[in-house]
């Protein structure tokens, strides 16, 4: 259980990912499992919370982009046949806490580096691919459901830099697909690790941190459409990212020490 003085501030810190991730798109689940692991939550539940998170702060992103016809079915269906299933499956894995804290931490750090060195205007608007090929979507969704249901994250921070990279899709359309993704692959990931882990039945501790992503979720979903930049944005959260992935691998280069 938090102490009284930690929940605040956490509550706090998880509303400004939460703002700051659903302005792209994404769900922050990467950043809320790291810092609930720094702060001494078990490896075995803060997958579970932080997937819940990502349920929440996406589903009104999800929502808004398929009101403004920027989320497409037929774009994102190849990458969840193979994704929802293997979320699942990833979820049901046990694993070692320091494997765990190492493949999380890797993780991290490429968000970190998509965050500050891939700009989205590099990519021309008039040569992307609205439908991507079924063979290759479909292994990679299968790929990234695999890791975030192990890991406990919903996957989109790896899916948009694939798809921008590959020129899949205009920006509008990456961040509907990657929320849609984060969104189903969270729901998969999260049956897997409740059959796994504890359970959630102390759910009530952590209230406070859930009603902080709903607000910042919806507040960052709301702007998301504004003809504002995002880059002081994304540089800001990945510095944070990359600090708490060098957290997590200090803490395992001091376990084997």
């Amino acid at each position: 259980m938090f102490e009284v003085e930690n929940i605040h501030l956490l509550t706090l810190i998880f509303f400004f990912i939460a703002l700051f991730y659903s302005l792209v798109g994404l769900g922050g689940g990467s950043s809320y499992i790291a810092l609930l692991i720094f702060w001494g939550i078990s490896h075995k539940v803060a997958p579970s919370i932080a997937l819940i998170c990502n349920i929440i702060v996406v589903f009104g992103g999800t929502v808004h982009f398929f009101k403004n016809d920027n989320l497409s079915y037929k774009f994102i269906s190849p990458f969840l046949i193979l994704s929802v299933p293997f979320a699942y499956l990833g979820g049901l894995i046990p694993i070692e806490k320091e494997l765990y804290q190492s493949i999380l931490g890797l993780a991290l750090l490429i968000a970190a580096y998509k965050m500050l060195f891939l700009k989205k205007d590099r990519f021309s608007l008039m040569t992307y691919i609205e439908s991507p090929p079924l063979f290759p979507s479909a292994m990679i969704g299968g790929i990234l459901g695999l890791v975030s249901g192990l890991v406990g994250i919903g996957g989109g921070i790896f899916l948009a830099p694939l798809l921008y990279i590959l020129k899949w899709g205009n920006p509008k359309r990456i961040a509907a697909s990657s929320s849609a993704f984060i969104l189903i692959n969270s729901f998969s990931g999260l049956f897997g690790q409740l059959q796994k882990s504890e359970g959630l039945e102390n759910i009530y501790h952590y209230l406070p941190l859930l009603l902080s992503v709903f607000i910042g979720g919806q507040l960052g979903s709301w702007f998301c459409n504004n003809r504002i930049s995002f880059r002081k944005i994304e540089v800001l959260t990945s510095l944070l990212v990359f600090l708490v992935s060098l957290k997590l691998f200090s803490n395992v280069l001091a376990y084997y020490n």
